[in-house]
């Protein structure tokens, strides 16, 4: 549990210029606010299966236990923020129901189905990928309404654009000059440093999940394969398993804790020397005063805490 006695400690992001104030002692500072997140569930939900608009269906994977049915769909996102028939706004976006059963969350799911989602995701990828003035798709999900979400029934969204958001751009060329220094992916060598710390989530053969050492939000946890990949579309089998095993016990973890959180993954379709990763953001803490005004970011739950959290 956080100690007062604790010292802060500034700590700054692998590549970007950025930096995280680790507080442990103000985890336990007093507060007479208290908000609570009602959510309530109604009968006329656009994604449940009687009301979905089959026009707007894109792509099906199907229930291998029964192929008359789908089990993860991608649909038209009928109010878009990007369109390709808008050059001023040029792009793709689409929604990905996540089962269809509306009782559920994503970490109520099987890991079967989970690897099925994670299956759409690369599908989507894939197939929007091969639009050539397409260069950055961004698969997220947002859960809970501290993090946005507006529908409860478990879904999530790819997002797909010709512009490169100016952080992606920053990172990559951090990560080149890196690679031209060292010789190496910047990724593979943390991957290979985290796991050795207390800050390590899961390592298996295949997939390795750690608490990042400057975590921006309470119990942030990074998700990335070991081998050199770049884009979901690469996964083989075991990784498709294996991420769902770790991405199942991460969301579970958090489920307990009924936190809001957004998940992504940022995939360059024209740049072969990123090292794909998803993120996991939980929405417990709100960035104030000091990170609106200084964009230094404070974070009373530190990695190694969050790490241990996850691995119990």
């Amino acid at each position: 549990m956080p100690n007062k006695q604790i010292k802060s400690e500034i700590r700054k992001a692998y590549l970007l210029d950025k930096y995280v104030i680790i507080t442990p002692g103000r985890a336990e500072r007093p507060r007479d606010i208290k908000e609570e997140t009602i959510i309530k569930r109604t009968g006329d939900c656009p994604f449940c299966f009687k009301n979905l608009n089959q026009k707007n269906i894109v792509d099906k994977i199907m229930d291998k236990y029964n192929l008359e049915k789908w089990q993860v769909v991608s649909i038209k996102n009928i109010f878009p923020a990007v369109t390709l028939d808008n050059e001023k706004a040029y792009g793709a976006q689409e929604v990905i129901i996540e089962t269809r059963d509306h009782t559920k969350e994503l970490a109520d799911l099987s890991e079967d189905e989970i690897e099925s989602v994670l299956r759409m995701y690369a599908k989507r990828t894939k197939n929007i990928g091969e639009n050539e003035k397409i260069d950055y798709i961004l698969c997220f999900k947002n859960q809970g309404s501290k993090a946005g979400a507006s529908i409860v029934h478990a879904h999530s969204q790819v997002f797909a654009t010709h512009i490169i958001p100016p952080d992606i751009s920053k990172e990559m060329v951090k990560a080149q000059s890196y690679k031209i220094k060292h010789g190496t992916c910047p990724y593979c060598d943390i991957i290979k440093k985290e796991i050795k710390t207390e800050r390590k989530i899961f390592e298996d053969g295949y997939i390795a999940a750690f608490a990042p050492y400057a975590s921006e939000y309470h119990y942030e946890a990074w998700i990335f394969t070991k081998r050199h990949l770049d884009n979901i579309t690469m996964l083989n089998d075991d990784e498709f398993k294996s991420f769902a095993h770790v991405l199942k016990k991460i969301l579970t973890k958090l489920q307990k804790l009924n936190l809001s959180f957004n998940f992504f993954m940022h995939q360059l379709i024209s740049n072969k020397d990123q090292h794909f990763y998803l993120k996991i953001q939980p929405r417990d803490s709100i960035w104030a005063g000091i990170e609106i005004g200084s964009h230094l970011v404070i974070n009373s739950i530190s990695p190694e805490i969050a790490a241990e959290f996850y691995r119990k």
